[in-house]
């Protein structure tokens, strides 16, 4: 009944997670305040009972090394369903691949929330003071982070990891030759998101065209006014490969006068395409064009006399390719 897929997003969820302990440092002070030694706490994923193990097998302080604190680990302990983020479950979203240039389609994802464990483990309460007080200002309570959750449609989210309690424990029984271990246990809530597998879409997955309507009236029978606003795709370059006419001078970046060899079949309010330069005509006067540089975000650019004049027309809006740029065109009523 399942087919197979692996999004990895649960892994990535823990890595990106480990990713925001891994560069918090300790400084020793000596009497007049200067820094006399300064590291960084090493930080591992395993359960904090793997480290503490080491610790109780062979506490005897004249061991030479047994375990280097302070140290911090982390582990994943929990994913539970989160109902207050459910969406539709049959909707549908569209998204284009760099990987294999096509648009995949692929099911809401359905939200869950992973538990995380984080315990600084130090020798010295001070130590395991500065470790603390560098991550708990971040967190109020809770803190983005940025994880690309399936490669295939390049879908990124915001994950929130909230900060839900901390807890501090200090192991230091029996004589004075037995070692101290604090231990402060930081819990968070990732609230992340499992997608399905993906597919790739048929034409009729792709929205051509949007419209929205405004109703005024006392009901919905009793409609005094209607607006209803459309938009679709349009190209912001040439597809066809028509050219229409030819520059007969050089233009500079800032020229909005330009002259071409014949202008016959080119009509005031439509675009053009100037080597990959969108162009909008304002005017027209024989030969000479008034143009807006630019259009659409295209880059401005200078161009030769005898660079090719390329129209831009319904027929270029049909060829628009998967993940090409592209403007709208809109109509009220």
């Amino acid at each position: 009944m399942f087919e197979y897929f692996y999004n990895e997003i649960l892994r990535r969820t823990v890595v990106a997670f480990g990713s925001l302990f891994n560069n918090i440092t300790i400084k020793h002070t000596d009497s007049s305040n200067n820094v006399v030694s300064e590291f960084k706490v090493p930080l591992a994923y395993g359960p904090t009972q793997k480290f503490l193990a080491r610790l109780e097998q062979s506490p005897d302080l004249n061991k030479p090394v047994q375990i280097t604190l302070p140290r911090m680990s982390f582990e994943f302990t929990g994913l539970t369903y989160d109902a207050t983020r459910k969406v539709t479950q049959t909707q549908t979203f569209t998204a284009y691949s760099d990987a294999d240039g096509e648009t995949k389609k692929v099911y809401m994802p359905v939200p869950y929330n992973m538990a995380f464990e984080l315990s600084i483990m130090a020798k010295l309460n001070d130590d395991a003071l500065q470790i603390v007080e560098q991550i708990l200002p971040y967190f109020q309570p809770s803190y983005n982070l940025t994880v690309e959750l399936v490669n295939a449609i390049n879908e990124k989210r915001d994950i929130p990891v909230v900060l839900e309690n901390v807890t501090m424990q200090d192991d230091y029984e029996g004589n004075f030759s037995t070692r101290r271990v604090l231990i402060y246990t930081l819990r968070f809530t990732a609230k992340t998101y499992l997608f399905g597998p993906t597919t790739t879409s048929a034409a009729k997955d792709i929205i051509k065209k949007t419209s929205i309507s405004y109703l005024t009236g006392d009901s919905k029978d009793n409609q005094t006014r209607e607006v209803v606003y459309a938009t679709e795709p349009r190209a912001i370059k040439n597809y066809t490969g028509v050219i229409v006419t030819n520059l007969t001078k050089d233009i500079t970046t800032e020229e909005t006068l330009i002259t071409v060899n014949n202008s016959t079949s080119i009509l005031k309010n439509t675009y053009l395409d100037i080597d990959g330069e969108e162009v909008y005509v304002t005017a027209k006067n024989g030969n000479v064009l008034t143009v807006r540089r630019g259009s659409d975000g295209t880059k401005i650019s200078s161009h030769l006399a005898g660079a090719a004049i390329k129209s831009i027309t319904t027929a270029d809006d049909a060829l628009i390719e998967d993940g090409d740029d592209f403007g709208f065109s809109g109509t009220t009523s």
